[in-house]
């Protein structure tokens, strides 16, 4: 979806007032955001459907279909999002095979179905059917952080673990018209997209780099809990997303930091910036732009995030992957290659990751594993494996390549 196009649809529709029009414009325009991906065949103004569900074509109306029939295409299509992100996950690491997988975590907040995404992929992988199935839901766009906090886990009592991370969301589907701001702001944001990713702690020879999970933090503000919300109604998932977001992570930003820089005495007294890489989750421009003003950021240490915003908007649980990708697919440097990676969600709640990004070499004790993240245009990505030495507390190791 070209977000210029999108913006003149939402504009166009006939229960927004003038005030309406210009918040959709405005929101728009400065959302930083340039193209979109979405399931829905329909909000791509390029199919015309004779019994249209999300959007008519013809009359230029968004539609408001119940929420059963918007979590009956979350069934259908995350599904085959799920499943192929995984494939290709498995497809990009040739040194593991899926039989070796012992775990599977999945992470989505955009629709619900039982049996669930972690039982289709064993299903569609041909995975053991002793894997251990884990999902995540409705945590918001954090929960990549707690799933591959738990893959570590899993990893760190088990060196022989094989664990397979999933977020998949399918945001598109709530869209809908109206006049308020946080809805507007919404609908100028979310995309569809998914990502995935091997962790283990294995000693695998593998000559790709990766990145090393080395700690996680969680800490929720003193305030902001009804600023960001993400609630089930008649007609779709209605996210609460309040323009005050970006203050409140501008006020609240470096103690939640403390926790998790404190994690390593390496870091005592550097500065924000002097920390080589920042995986920052995309919530919008306005919430990067707080980032990198208060923790006086380079422009280039923002690239990750703001190129991920530019090209899939916000994709929620599985944005953060994409943007730890774009770190992983830069060319070697000089620096340490250390990243601090957060994302913000409901609570209002930031996780945060310290990690390592590490160039190929001899594995001593553990390696890890090799990923691939999909936008829905899953057929076309292009995927590569990653991979590196670990140190000898069997650390678990990420990586990630293709989209």
């Amino acid at each position: 979806m070209v977000q210029s196009e999108v913006r003149d649809v939402f504009a166009a529709q006939p229960d927004l007032t003038r005030l309406g029009k210009r918040l959709v414009g405005a929101a728009f325009d400065s959302s930083g955001i340039e193209t979109r991906y979405t399931v829905v065949e329909e909000l791509t103004m390029e199919t015309a459907s004779e019994a249209p569900v999300f959007f008519d074509r013809e009359n230029v109306r968004i539609l408001t279909p119940s929420t059963k029939t918007r979590n009956q295409v979350y069934a259908e299509e995350g599904t085959k999002l799920f499943v192929e992100a995984a494939r290709k996950a498995l497809e990009a690491a040739p040194e593991l095979q899926a039989s070796d997988v012992t775990h599977v975590i999945t992470a989505s907040c955009t629709g619900f179905f039982a049996p669930g995404p972690d039982y289709k992929v064993v299903r569609a992988l041909g995975l053991d059917p002793s894997v251990q199935r884990y999902h995540l839901g409705f945590m918001g766009c954090y929960a990549a952080f707690p799933a591959l906090r738990s893959a570590k886990a899993f990893c760190e009592a088990d060196p022989d673990a094989v664990v397979l991370v999933i977020a998949a969301e399918l945001c598109s589907l709530h869209v809908r018209s109206s006049n308020n701001p946080d809805t507007i702001v919404g609908s100028s944001l979310f995309a569809d997209g998914a990502a995935a990713a091997l962790v283990s702690a294995r000693d695998l020879p593998l000559d790709r780099p990766a990145l090393s999970l080395d700690h996680f933090e969680t800490v929720l503000t003193p305030v902001g809990e009804e600023s960001m919300a993400w609630n089930i109604g008649d007609e779709g998932f209605e996210m609460v997303l309040g323009t005050y977001v970006p203050h409140i992570i501008d006020e609240h930003i470096v103690g939640a930091l403390e926790p998790l820089l404190a994690r390593d005495a390496s870091l005592a007294g550097l500065p924000y910036s002097g920390i080589e890489h920042w995986a920052i989750h995309p919530g919008g421009r306005s919430i990067l732009d707080k980032v990198e003003a208060k923790l006086a950021l380079s422009e280039e240490q923002l690239v990750p995030a703001r190129q991920t915003l530019r090209d899939y908007g916000n994709m929620s649980s599985a944005t953060v992957m994409f943007v730890l990708k774009h770190i992983l697919d830069q060319p070697a440097s000089s620096g340490d290659g250390r990243i601090c990676s957060m994302a913000f969600g409901p609570g209002l709640t930031v996780e945060t990751a310290l990690l390592t990004k590490i160039g190929a070499g001899p594995s001593d004790a553990g390696t890890a594993q090799a990923a691939a993240s999909d936008t829905v245009e899953v057929s076309d990505a292009d995927s590569a494996g990653a991979a590196a030495a670990v140190p000898d507390d069997l650390t678990p190791l990420l990586s990630e390549a293709g989209a």
